[in-house]
Order: structure tokens, then sequence, then C-alpha cells
């Protein structure tokens, strides 16, 4: 298979340029492994996978040998399986002026997190990678940062084809998952079925301790049914028959082996009477359409939890979006007691900009009534709009515009 140029690439070798250690997390098989080898070509950097079992007892049990053994520049792959390698890390970092020393990728963890934190604090950048988004799947990897002027939302959709809801949810049923992008639909299912009881389940008990699996692989399949809702961790608990905290620290562990994300609300002093449960997505949609058993593109499309999936798809290709552009962008959703409701909003440089979702090629501009809610917040409210199946750009009012799903 081809490479897949991705949009975390320039900001990894940004902060490659002024960190001594750089580490790539994410859910498994998303790619970490992959870019590092991409970008490392050409270099005399030493590679070594801690999946190897004899270079993982090195690396636990003599982590000064293995040093030795595999000098620094060096990639290492499932740095999370040796702990014991980040003391001796921090130690090579202080005695060399060298950035880009330690390229890391592990399958992230709150463990792994805490870990690389506490022992390399001022050393170390951590970035997080997703499966595959559309503009990498169609190679239009650098469009720049997500502007939302009418200006610039037409010129980004220059690059794109007209909006087809096909082949949007084609790409929903799909998933980014590279292995799996050039398989047909009977291998895709078994690559999730293989994905979920090879990597999931054994992280679930290797890495988090779970002992019910079986418990664990109904709460995960119920968070896929769920998906796009309020979390409801007692309805997660009654699916997997356990205790509702045993539910609410097995979604914390989903979100931190990167399959699940949890949209928190908004919250200003200034707004009264707002909710503090947060919404459930999956980072990638093709594994939440395996877990729902929707067989195919088709019945997805026209299901009736079509509408879920479609808004679940904008919100990670946000994620996704955000996790690798140059400015900091803190992406919420608005709700209130009296059920109002905005379904994004992106605060950026003290701006906010609400956004609304729906799986229509002419959707109601009624549909931003709740928009003015956010005038009460003291802070700045900037363009937005509905994105929605329209085909192109187009203005709703002076600062908010129909814009085309494909083009996020």
């Amino acid at each position: 298979m081809d490479y897949i140029t991705r949009e975390l690439e320039r900001k990894f070798l940004t902060m490659n340029a002024v960190f001594k250690a750089v580490m790539v997390t994410g859910a498994r098989q998303v790619g970490k492994s992959t870019m590092l080898k991409k970008l490392a070509a050409g270099e005399d950097r030493t590679y070594v996978n801690l999946d190897n079992s004899r270079d993982r007892e090195l690396a636990k049990n003599d982590p000064g040998l293995f040093f030795q053994v595999y000098k620094p520049p060096v990639l290492i792959d499932e740095v999370q399986k040796a702990p014991e390698l980040f003391e001796y890390i921090k130690m090579l970092c202080d005695e060399s002026e060298q950035n880009g020393l330690f390229w890391l990728t592990g399958s992230e963890s709150k463990k792994l997190m805490k870990e690389a934190r506490d022992s390399l604090a001022g050393r170390i950048c951590i970035l997080k990678m997703f499966s595959l988004s559309q503009r990498e799947k169609m190679g239009a990897t650098d469009l720049g940062e997500m502007e939302f002027s009418f200006r610039a939302l037409s010129e980004r959709a220059a690059h794109f084809p007209a909006n087809n809801m096909p082949e949007v949810f084609a790409h929903i049923w799909e998933g980014g998952m590279p292995a799996a992008i050039k398989m047909n639909s009977e291998q895709r299912m078994e690559y999730y079925e293989s994905y979920v009881e090879t990597y999931l389940m054994r992280d679930a008990v290797d890495d988090n301790g779970i002992v019910n699996t079986e418990g664990f692989r109904k709460v995960l399949r119920a968070c896929a049914a769920f998906t796009g809702n309020l979390v409801n961790y007692s309805d997660l608990a009654q699916a997997g028959n356990v205790s509702v905290p045993t539910a609410k620290e097995w979604v914390k562990i989903l979100q931190s082996m990167g399959i699940v994300y949890l949209l928190e609300p908004y919250s200003n002093n200034e707004l009264k009477r707002m909710i503090k449960t947060p919404k459930l997505y999956f980072c990638d949609t093709g594994l939440c359409a395996y877990l729902s058993m929707w067989t195919s593109k088709e019945t997805l499309m026209n299901g009736a939890a079509s509408g879920h999936y479609f808004e679940n798809y904008i919100v990670s290709e946000f994620l996704r979006m955000y996790s690798c552009s140059k400015n900091k962008v803190n992406m919420t959703f608005y709700r209130d007691t009296n059920q109002k409701e905005i379904d994004i909003v992106l605060e950026e440089n003290g701006i906010l900009h609400p956004i609304e979702i729906k799986k229509s090629s002419n959707p109601d501009k009624k549909a931003m009534r709740t928009f003015n809610l956010l005038e009460k917040s003291a802070m700045k409210i900037g363009a937005g709009g509905i994105i929605c199946m329209a085909e192109k750009p187009f203005p709703i009012d002076s600062n908010n515009y129909y814009i085309p799903c494909n083009i996020i």
C-alpha cells in the first residue's frame, strides 16, 4: 500500500526541532510507526520495537545496556511496554544538547502519560494521532488552518469535489484505519473483528487490568449504540451488567486508549443552568459502525442512527484537524437545562464560533436560533454556520454560512 501523507507530520517535525524527545500516542493501528519510519528514512536513526520480547526484557531489566545496544538518535515503538526506560531517557537528554534524540510511540494510557510527563517534564512533547481523516485519504493535507469567512470557505471548497451523501457515508462507514482502506466489506468486517479481539481486549487486560472482559465488550458495544448522545452511565452499566462506577471507569479507559472521545459541555461563569454531562463520540467511525453491526454504507446512510453518525463524523474530523493545527482551539458543545443546544462551539483566540450539524442539503436556518445564547458569555461571537450536505459554501447572513461537510 502506498504511503499516505499525514497532517501530523508538519507538527511533529516542528516540535522535533526544539524538544529532546517527541512521543506520538494514539489508538492501535492508526499509523504512528508508519509515519515515524517514513520521516526517519535517510536518517541515521536506530529503530527498536518493544513488541519484540527479547528487546522488551532487555529494556525492562537493564535500561543502561539497552541504550548501549540502541544508541540515540533512536525510534522506540510501543514504549509503554517498558516504562523503566523513561529515567534513562531523562539522563541521556540532560547529557546532550541535541534535539530530536528520542522518537517514541505509545498506545495511549493514563499510566504512560503520567510516567512520561513526570519523568521527562520539559524535555518531551506529546502529540496525539488519530486514524486517517477524509483530507488525508484525498491527499488534501496542505490546506492550512480552518477559517470560517466566506472567502476562506470558498477557497477551501475549490480543493474538493461537490458534496455527495453516498461518498460521505462511505467514508463514515469505512473509517480511517490505514490497513483497512483498500479492503472490501467482508475483509473490513474481519479486520475490525480482529482489531477488537487482538488489540482492544488484550490492552484492556494487560494494560488496564480488566478481568470482566465480557462485560467490557458489552459496554464497548453499548458506547457505539449511544454515539452522539449525552453519556448515560446507568444505561452503559445496565448493558454490561456492571455497576455505574465500573461503567464510568471503563469509559475513561476507552477514552485513554483513543477509542472514544468525550466532548465536554461549554462552561462560562456568565451562563447559568448549563448541563455538565459530556457527549460521547468514537474517534473512528468505521469501528463504531462495525460494533453496531452496520454491514454496509447504504444501510448506515438510510438507518435510524444516520444523523448521529453524521454528527460523529464532523466532530471526529474537527478533532483530527485541531490535534495538529498551529493554533490552540477548544472544542465544546452548548446545552442548557431548557434543552437548547449548539452542536459545536469552537473557541479560538478568544472568539467563539458556533456550529450546527444537519444531515440535509438545505437545512432550515432556524437551526441557528440558539447561537444568540452565547452573547451572554461576554466573549466575541465570530463566524459560524451550519455544516451540512450543501454542495458549496453559501451565506446565510453576514456572519454565518452553509458549510459543505466534505471540506472540513
